[in-house]
């Protein structure tokens, strides 16, 4: 048998997914409820901004959805950061990015955490915080540890059910709005920039926080192999997913800031809207509300409980940390049970360890190493590995590069420290692994759900 015959003979990825599906998918990433548990930590950090901190959090996006697509279709298999920055410019600048980039798929499990139980104690005051922290790192960890995920069906109907619950909100929002007795233009415009409280410094660092609201777009790249016209319909899709995305997300916040403009006075900061909804629609509508985000964030919580897993797991299996731990497999459930375990245990450290706002900081801190990594591998492809340079293509990804740059630059002091920190840990293993970057290391691409 030939090599050619083989090749075409061993089972590959079927390409079934038009361009609505590729966006459906990536609104289920990211989720419609986005950007409600942000809402009362970056309304008090923008003061009363967060439908401006959504907008310019949206031109960044735009232009890294961008550097995605046109890095998807360069490399139209199932990629990732890794791929992107490892191939156009070094192998262990992709180890870098990669390594900021664990920073996401930790503390977005732990902050889904801190959400669940903070939200859990709006239904059972009487229930401590911390119980509810143990209870939901444990569920995370359990459900994890016996392969149990969640069907395509029941995201789907999650998906519908969010989105019935939005509409729900918005017609309580516009009824209450339109009974306060003061509605003119001053009051209209207040939540996109207000003169009496604006500072471009607060709205940057809003900004940083903001862009949570976004986080899962880059999860589209991962379906190339299995997208029809992966070259045109990745980019579209892309791009497409966070427009819709930054559009919903501002009229959310709009309404949510026109319901309770006192960003100051919210009874819990990190369950801020779940009481806007309280006061557009009363103790119902409160509670559908909590109770919609709570679901929603427990399964964001367990996808990125998975994705930490795989993402440990792909770079023990290439023993780029130690394999004999992170790359190996539990024989009767065929399941990483130590990266599991492993991350479980620090989804409950985190729990206790760190507030929502610090850990969603510190996620984006890794989020924007690899914005920052993937646009520059677009312009670094565009201008120095493309025949025919195209100055447009050079230009976007730069923008998008310097755009990131200034909002992860915006990130606090103790977030950078933080962050900064944990990047030279990864420079020192990483020189450590290499011999000092003389050896090539390269990490497994995270595989899509």
């Amino acid at each position: 048998m030939s090599s050619s015959h083989a090749s075409e003979s061993r089972p590959r990825l079927r390409r079934e997914l038009g361009l609505w599906a590729l966006v459906f998918y990536g609104i289920v990433m990211i989720a419609p409820t986005a950007p409600m548990p942000l809402f009362g930590i970056v309304t008090q950090v923008a003061r009363g901004h967060m439908a401006l901190t959504l907008l310019i959090a949206m031109g960044a996006m735009l232009l890294t959805a961008l550097s995605y697509g046109r890095m998807a279709s360069v490399y139209p298999s199932a990629g990732s950061v890794y791929t992107y920055v490892g191939r156009e410019m070094h192998p262990s600048v992709g180890f870098t990015a990669g390594w900021g980039t664990t920073l996401c798929y930790l503390f977005n499990p732990i902050i889904s955490v801190i959400w669940c139980a903070k939200a859990a104690v709006n239904i059972t005051p009487n229930v401590p915080y911390a119980v509810w922290v143990v209870f939901f790192a444990m569920m995370f960890t359990g459900l994890n540890l016996f392969g149990i995920r969640t069907s395509a069906r029941a995201t789907q109907v999650l998906v519908i059910a969010m989105a019935a619950v939005i509409a729900a909100f918005f017609v309580v929002a516009v009824r209450y709005i339109l009974h306060q007795p003061v509605l003119d233009t001053a009051s209209l415009t207040r939540p996109v920039i207000d003169p009496a409280t604006f500072s471009f410094g607060a709205v940057a660092t809003g900004t940083s926080i903001a862009v949570l609201t976004f986080i899962g777009f880059d999860g589209i790249s991962t379906l190339s192999e299995e997208a029809h016209n992966p070259r045109r319909n990745i980019l579209l899709a892309t791009v497409l997913t966070c427009f819709i995305m930054g559009v919903l997300s501002i009229l959310e916040t709009y309404a949510g800031q026109l319901t309770w403009p006192d960003f100051q006075k919210y009874p819990d900061v990190d369950t801020a809207f779940s009481f806007v909804a309280g006061r557009a629609g009363g103790d119902v509508m409160f509670h559908v509300v909590n109770f919609t985000l709570l679901v929603a964030q427990f399964g964001s919580g367990m996808g990125a409980h998975l994705a930490a897993v795989r993402l440990l797991y792909g770079m023990g299996r290439d023993n780029a940390i130690p394999k004999s731990f992170f790359g190996s497999i539990e024989p009767r459930r065929h399941i990483p049970r130590n990266n599991v375990l492993f991350t479980g245990a620090i989804i409950l450290a985190g729990g206790f360890l760190v507030s929502y706002q610090f850990g969603a900081e510190l996620l984006n801190f890794g989020a924007f190493m690899a914005f920052m990594g993937v646009n520059a591998a677009a312009f670094v492809h565009a201008f120095f590995h493309r025949e025919h340079r195209n100055w447009l293509d050079c230009l976007l990804p730069a923008l998008g590069f310097v755009i990131c740059f200034a909002i992860w630059a915006s990130l606090r002091l103790p977030v950078l420290i933080a962050g900064g920190v944990w990047m030279l840990a990864g420079l020192i293993y990483g020189a450590f692994k290499t011999n000092g970057f003389r050896r090539q290391i390269t990490l497994s691409e995270v595989p899509s759900d």
